[in-house]
């Protein structure tokens, strides 16, 4: 299986809007993979709209890594 070198960083890295990185991070989300290992329905109860999740899911195409532990 391919290993994705941003697995261990921080979620600063994706470069997300301010607010949607403090409510990730108000829900104990600060690595990349903890942020790959979510689902879709677990951040639509944490209050996050569908943009918002757009633009993560966006920007974790964009370094080969999609919500729900998919990899490319």
């Amino acid at each position: 299986m391919k290993d994705i070198k941003y697995l261990e960083n921080n979620i600063d890295i994706l470069n997300l809007d301010d607010i949607v990185t403090k409510r990730l991070k108000s829900i104990s989300i600060y690595k990349v993979e903890d942020l790959w290992k979510c689902k879709r329905n677990y951040l639509k109860e944490n209050d996050f709209t569908n943009n918002d999740i757009s633009q993560i899911k966006i920007k974790l195409q964009l370094i080969g890594l999609d919500l729900n532990k998919k990899k490319y």
